[in-house]
């Protein structure tokens, strides 16, 4: 499962759902079920947020082992 911290760095940047989604190119409701964990983001997407932020993918997105 990838968890992600964009509602943490939305905050720190004092942005809103529609203001990401605009700078990345994707709905705001494509934001909001990032945050929620309900969709997986692609490669591009993934990079394009933590390029937002001026941070790294890693710094946005984690993989958690679950029970495979």
């Amino acid at each position: 499962m990838i968890k992600n911290r964009i509602r943490e760095y939305r905050a720190r940047y004092d942005m809103k759902q529609e203001d990401l989604a605009r700078l990345v190119g994707v709905r705001r409701e494509t934001i909001g079920n990032l945050e929620k964990g309900r969709y997986n983001p692609s490669l591009v997407l993934a990079w394009n947020i933590a390029k937002v932020f001026q941070v790294s993918i890693e710094d946005v997105f984690t993989v958690e082992q679950g029970d495979e």
